[in-house]
């Protein structure tokens, strides 16, 4: 299934098709919410090799991110990024439904 209520950003797609390349395999990159964190929920980001029935995904120049219905209500109209400052180099969630987030940019409430 394939949903427009999440976008990936440019910079996380080609990421991605840099690690699958790295990999010698595509890779898609499975996004969750969980409870916990500092302020509620926690985002969690694994590289799998394939979808699970239930997924969502979402798709840019043939890479691909997977959501599972659940966690796609807190992610609405949000956009998967890869930023790579110097603090580091991550994909981060642009969540325009959090209301606040710590530090770390992986918790967040709503």
């Amino acid at each position: 299934m394939t949903t427009t209520d999440l976008t990936l950003s440019p910079a996380a797609a080609k990421r991605l098709h840099d690690l699958g390349a790295a990999e010698g395999r595509p890779v898609m990159l499975r996004v969750a919410v969980e409870g916990g964190g500092c302020s509620g929920f926690q985002y969690q980001f694994d590289l799998v090799d394939e979808a699970q029935p239930d997924d969502l995904r979402i798709e840019r120049d043939g890479a691909a991110a997977l959501v599972d219905e659940m966690s796609l209500v807190l992610l609405k109209g949000s956009e998967i990024d890869y930023v790579d400052e110097l603090a580091g180099a991550e994909f981060k969630v642009r969540n325009p439904n959090a209301k606040s987030s710590c530090g770390c940019g992986v918790s967040f409430s709503i």
